[in-house]
């Protein structure tokens, strides 16, 4: 099938160009902003033979293509007469409140979940430490410990500071000052019998700003549009240091008098508003969070909770909306283990463990993009195995005392705060409840393995593959690394696109420095122009993708300087591109870069040179042809 008629399937699929407001392209995928996603026929697109997967998330319908995606989207965007299709050039999206909300909030706080999971497991294994008698709360290294685990969440504020800068687009080191500012020591002192002023005006600061969100993320959004006017009254011989004099005498004060207190309201009352649902009907809440989490993960919806959640902690210490969420992940986990034993089809065994292990830590986009979702019934299991899960949970009154989305919750549920109860065996039973019924219900309702045309496409697979193999050579090869760095398994990157395997067999280098080198010998068939991800073909036919760090093609090119053009032979060492691998950290991106053999499918196999670190030019894969 010829790149035209795939961009042509996938604008008729999309809705046609009248459902586009914009598209891009990174390394794999053809990003849209629809006008209406629903109108878009998804499950059509997942089974084109020229798409590899449809996963919709932050905003974008992101069709998942593969290494031809630069030349789908050059007819894609001829065929439907929309210029580059560029997001500058694009009309701006309109959206309802809701989608505004949940987009503003997924921004602020996708670039540290997975510190504050870290974190919040370490909180758990040391209150497991202290319950055993490992550890007493009152040594020295109990006290060491807990800094580092309760460290961010206590200093929360800052580090939401800077990703809501980012999304508001203001200083965000402005905006770290306005947040030390709510958290510094010497207000710590203050509260509602001991309080302060502000040239006469009552500060109401009661226990602080530490580990709150609200607050902050109001304080930030107000500074975007005081800064920005600041801006155009100061004359530009004073704008090093009048912008920000200027905006922090403004803001300070404000966010102390008016902006925290009002976040504060917002955030007790919020509070307040689930804690009466949940008082209400315990069971009927676990009901619905444990069986919908996952509906609402697909959809992005659950990016609404999340502020509850944080919410909670920070104000009472506890939370008892994550333990239904996490019966929900559990469930799907084990509708994913119960599918692979029942597939027949290699592959989707293999999707199917790797997702459910992914599940059990947290991480479900592989087992329900991948494998559940796809199926429909195991997805379903999954959903009846976390509703009753969390309803146990629910009446049982579990609560997690830090913040954790996967198994390591449930040293979590044992309780650090002072005067409130936990029970750590109801909240194991619920996850073992949901886990076991997402198993069987998968196993007993079973699902279709899709056979659709199995002959005609067997022997056409077989075919292609004979005249591909006709033309490489039948040595075998060694791809070098192209990074200096930490190893990391392809499944363990936090892209369902690249963990699945769905883009082939390789492995991922989290780099220690800003070098990208040739892995082998061969011909640069992509270069992107933000410098993001190349594409190289070895001598002996085998295609490498090599992507810098996750999302990165929204940084446009900062920070990465290219060193070889499209089409140029190269040489194994020689440098491809240089970046910064702080200005990726800043631009809150992942620095975790896939090597990836995009025609996995046309050899025998692809082996990972088992290492914890590597350098560049040390032997990192071998082809196996």
């Amino acid at each position: 099938m010829t790149n035209q008629q795939i961009a042509a399937d996938i604008l008729k699929l999309v809705g046609g160009k009248e459902n586009i407001n914009s598209v891009v392209h990174c390394a794999t995928r053809l990003r849209f902003k629809l006008k209406d996603a629903s109108v878009a026929k998804t499950e059509e697109l997942k089974n084109h033979p020229g798409v590899v997967q449809v996963v919709q998330s932050g905003g974008q319908y992101q069709v998942v293509i593969g290494n031809n995606v630069s030349e789908v989207h050059k007819e894609l965007v001829k065929i439907a007469g929309i210029g580059e299709g560029t997001n500058d050039n694009a009309p701006k999206e309109k959206q309802g409140i809701v989608s505004t909300f949940i987009d503003v909030i997924s921004s602020i706080f996708t670039p540290f979940l997975g510190i504050l999971a870290g974190t919040g497991v370490l909180k758990g294994l040391l209150s497991l430490a202290v319950a055993v008698g490992w550890l007493a709360d009152t040594s020295g290294t109990y006290q060491i410990l807990y800094a580092a685990a309760d460290g961010f969440l206590n200093f929360l504020p800052i580090a939401l500071a800077f990703t809501a800068a980012k999304k508001f687009n203001t200083n965000q080191y402005l905006a770290i000052a306005l947040a030390m500012a709510l958290v510094h020591p010497n207000l710590a002192g203050f509260t509602a019998e001991n309080s302060l002023d502000f040239f006469g005006i009552p500060v109401v600061y009661g226990a602080g700003y530490a580990a709150t969100v609200i607050p902050i993320i109001l304080a930030v959004f107000i500074q975007s549009y005081v800064e920005r006017f600041i801006r155009k009254i100061v004359p530009r011989v004073f704008s090093i240091f009048g912008v920000t004099l200027l905006t922090i005498l403004i803001m300070v004060p404000l966010t102390f008098v008016v902006i925290g207190p009002l976040g504060l309201i917002i955030g007790s009352v919020l509070g307040r508003v689930v804690t009466a649902v949940y008082s209400l009907s315990p069971i009927i809440a676990g009901l619905i969070i444990g069986g919908f989490w996952q509906v609402l993960v697909i959809f992005g919806m659950h990016w609404g909770l999340v502020p509850i959640v944080f919410n909670n902690l920070g104000l009472n210490g506890y939370d008892t909306l994550l333990p239904m969420a996490v019966a929900a992940v559990m469930a799907q986990a084990g509708a994913s283990f119960a599918v692979m034993l029942r597939a027949k089809e290699v592959k989707l065994k293999g999707l199917a463990s790797s997702g459910g292990i992914a599940a059990i830590f947290g991480i479900t986009e592989p087992t329900v993009y991948g494998v559940t979702l796809p199926l429909k019934k195991p997805f379903i299991a999954g959903c009846i195995g976390g509703a009753v899960g969390g309803a146990i949970a629910a009446f049982a009154g579990v609560k997690t005392f830090a913040f954790s989305a996967s198994i390591f919750i449930i040293p979590n549920f044992r309780s650090t705060v002072p005067g409130v109860e936990s029970n750590v065996v109801a909240g194991v039973i619920a996850l073992l409840v949901a886990f076991i019924l997402g198993f069987i219900l998968a196993l007993v309702l079973g699902f279709n393995e899709k056979k659709e045309d199995a002959a005609s496409e067997e022997t056409e697979s077989k075919a292609n593959k004979e005249a591909v193999q006709a033309s490489l050579s039948t040595a075998n090869e060694t791809v070098m690394s192209p990074l200096t760095g930490k190893v990391v398994k392809l499944e363990d990157v936090q892209d369902p696109v690249f963990s699945s395997g769905a883009m082939g067999k390789g492995v991922a280098v989290e780099p220690s420095a800003g070098e990208l080198r040739a892995p082998a010998d061969g011909v640069v068939t992509t270069v992107f122009p933000t410098g993001h991800a190349v594409g190289l073909t070895t001598d002996g036919g085998v295609e490498i993708l090599m992507h810098i760090g996750m999302d990165t093609v929204e940084m446009d090119g900062e920070g990465f300087t290219i060193h070889v053009q499209q089409d140029a032979q190269v040489k194994a060492g020689d440098l491809l591109v240089e970046f910064e691998v702080e200005a990726i950290k800043a631009a809150g991106k992942l620095t975790v870069t896939p090597i990836v053999i995009t025609n996995t499918d046309d050899l025998k196999d692809v082996e990972v040179i088992s290492k914890d670190k590597i350098k560049i030019g040390e032997e990192l894969l071998r082809i196996i042809k």
